[in-house]
């Protein structure tokens, strides 16, 4: 738990982090994010590198620790690079399409599902004749990309026998045989 919060965080260049009332404030071309840091955990700037020492060797601490540290580490790469996460929707019918920040999804139901998607994640639907429709989220925050990516998927999770469904590209699944004669 405890060896991933012991490497330095560095700050990439165009990037401002500043630390107050234990909060990180975190600045750049893409956002700004903020993240309250927990009770035990103390936070350093030297020289364009972040680093976090616990104050005691208690299970929480270390796991705050580590905790702390990677989400420190996913702001300054959000707010620098971004993040993006692409979704392919597997089945005969289904697809999806945006006005603005809502998504119309057809998943097989008798209605369509429309989804309001937060102002900070950009929202991209492609088409093409004969492939799978795929959904692209962008933000510069890594949790919100993850959350509305999540919930798309649960819509429509894959099922293991023909693979239909919402799932994500470059997806895994594990399918399953058939009825057995």
């Amino acid at each position: 738990m405890s060896r991933i919060g012991k490497n330095p965080v560095s700050i990439s260049q165009g990037v401002d982090v500043n630390i107050e009332n234990n909060v990180v404030i975190v600045k750049g071309k893409l956002g700004t994010l903020t993240q309250k840091i927990s009770d035990g955990i103390t936070v350093k700037i030297e020289d364009g590198i972040i680093t976090l020492d616990r104050t005691s060797e208690s299970k929480d601490h270390k796991a705050q620790h580590g905790l702390m540290r990677a989400l420190i580490n996913n702001m300054i790469e959000g707010v620098s690079k971004g993040w993006t996460k692409d979704l392919e929707l597997v089945g005969v019918g289904y697809r999806a399409s945006n006005q603005g920040q809502k998504l119309d999804l057809a998943l097989g139901f008798s209605h369509n599902i429309v989804l309001e998607i937060a102002p900070e994640v950009n929202i991209e639907t492609i088409s093409e004749k004969g492939k799978n429709p795929i959904i692209k989220l962008s933000s510069f925050d890594k949790q919100l990309v993850g959350q509305i990516a999540a919930k798309i998927r649960s819509f429509r999770a894959p099922e293991p026998y023909k693979g239909k469904g919402v799932k994500f590209v470059g997806e895994i699944l594990r399918r399953k045989a058939g009825k057995s004669a």
